[in-house]
């Protein structure tokens, strides 16, 4: 075991974990944060995505000692309110059905349109594949990111 110091949504936070021990369940088990959700555990559906200063990871496969000192936003963190834009582009066009994958939905789509505000459809096919939806919401998924790709601050 060992002092891991992240800054986990805004909070500077110590864990105290064996290295290899995947950040999804740094997050849930010794974070409490569960808003992240477990899928294949091979980093293949995209359930677990969390960002990791700023860039898509897929936290099952992300061991803690790779996040030491680096800055990890998970959906309880994208913001305060539920009111990201593209939280709200989300229940404007209704995406979820299930809802189980969209955590990971949303963050994936969060950091492509933080990096690129304006992508076309092959940047959204390219950047949300990976990202599995057993209900096939995907045509509500991109509709999503077009109309909240229209919108304001991004970050």
């Amino acid at each position: 075991m060992a002092i891991y110091n992240l800054k986990v949504n805004g909070k500077a936070v110590e864990v105290d974990a064996d290295e290899t021990t995947p950040m999804l369940w740094v997050l849930r088990d010794h974070l409490k944060l569960v808003g992240t959700k477990f899928g294949c555990g091979v980093a293949q559906c995209g359930a677990c995505t969390i960002h990791v200063d700023g860039t898509s990871v897929r936290s099952c496969s992300y061991p803690i000692a790779a996040a030491d000192g680096t800055e990890i936003t998970t959906i309880e963190g994208l913001s305060e309110k539920g009111d990201h834009p593209v939280q709200k582009a989300w229940l404007e066009h209704d995406v979820p059905q299930c809802g189980y994958c969209q955590a990971g939905q949303i963050m994936s789509a969060s950091a492509l349109l933080k990096n690129n505000p304006n992508p076309t459809d092959q940047d959204i096919d390219d950047a949300m594949n990976g990202n599995i939806c057993r209900c096939g919401t995907y045509t509500r998924i991109k509709a999503a990111i077009k109309t909240a790709a229209g919108q304001g601050d991004l970050s």
